[in-house]
């Protein structure tokens, strides 16, 4: 074998050969459409740096940009039955969760973390809507009621940050059992004297807006965030009338006295740490 063959030959296919470009070096916009770098996407917090929409944002970097220095500590979720009912739709509803937890190295919907925002203690609930759309069931019921738990336990503010469309219909009964149980568990947090603060995203929907996240002392919604109990189109054919433009976006809610506040998504650990020092006091 000759030393073009050997040696050259490898070296210029080394050269020609295309360079790889990952999947997610771009990303567009779902509302104008622009494409976006994903290093810009990160260092705006996953908001379009030329119409300001709101993407969904990884939930650990929420964590991330949320509690100080970026450190917290996850709280483990309780055991609960899978698929109680022994649900099936198109697939198995136990083959749907062995998906999404593959998917997201998560156990459910939600995830829990403790630690502090601005120097005041906190125990954060977040919402995963990538785990089968964030819907709540046994699991995010148990969680929901952990979290609330544990905020007593550390004399701590309690703030749920859901992102879901509402009940997870697999686990029937079950699931919406979980709407009284999580709204006890805010009110434990309540007569504890301690701060509950809801951070409304896209979408907070069904028993999840019904229950816990319309709950809060203070309810902050992200630009653009859609908020209601059932989609436009289904209460449109229900109650048969024609329904205002954008009414169940954030700006519309505040202007009903829904929510308190529309705040970008940059801005919310500041206006935390302002809620946190009015609601606590000094440190």
């Amino acid at each position: 074998m000759s030393w073009f063959t050997t040696f050259v030959r490898p070296r210029i296919n080394a050269l020609m050969r295309k360079q790889e470009i990952p999947d997610d070096l771009w990303h567009k916009c779902s509302s104008c459409e622009q494409m976006i770098y994903h290093k810009d996407l990160v260092s705006h917090q996953y908001v379009c740096r030329h119409c300001g929409h709101h993407l969904r944002i990884p939930i650990k970097m929420r964590f991330e940009t949320l509690f100080d220095a970026g450190n917290y500590t996850r709280i483990s979720l309780p055991k609960v039955l899978v698929d109680p009912l022994k649900f099936k739709d198109s697939k198995k509803y136990a083959d749907r969760l062995k998906i999404a937890r593959l998917e997201t190295q998560e156990e459910d919907a939600i995830l829990i973390a403790e630690g502090y925002i601005g120097g005041y203690p906190v125990v954060l609930a977040a919402f995963d809507f990538s785990f089968i759309g964030g819907s709540m069931g046994m699991a995010v019921g148990e969680g929901l009621v952990r979290a609330a738990e544990r905020a007593c336990e550390l004399k701590a503010a309690y703030i749920t940050l859901p992102s879901s469309g509402g009940a997870r219909m697999q686990e029937g009964i079950f699931s919406l059992m979980q709407m009284p149980r999580s709204v006890i568990a805010v009110e434990q947090v309540k007569e504890a004297g301690l701060p509950y603060i809801t951070i409304l995203v896209n979408p907070t929907m069904g028993g999840v807006a019904a229950s816990f996240a319309m709950l809060g002392d203070i309810a902050i919604a992200e630009p653009g965030a859609i908020i209601g109990f059932t989609g436009a189109r289904v209460l449109q054919e229900t109650i048969r009338q024609e329904l205002p433009p954008g009414f169940q976006e954030a700006d519309f809610q505040l202007s009903h006295g829904m929510v308190d506040m529309v705040t970008p998504r940059q801005d919310i650990r500041q206006k935390l740490i302002d809620i946190l020092g009015v609601l606590i006091g000094p440190k």
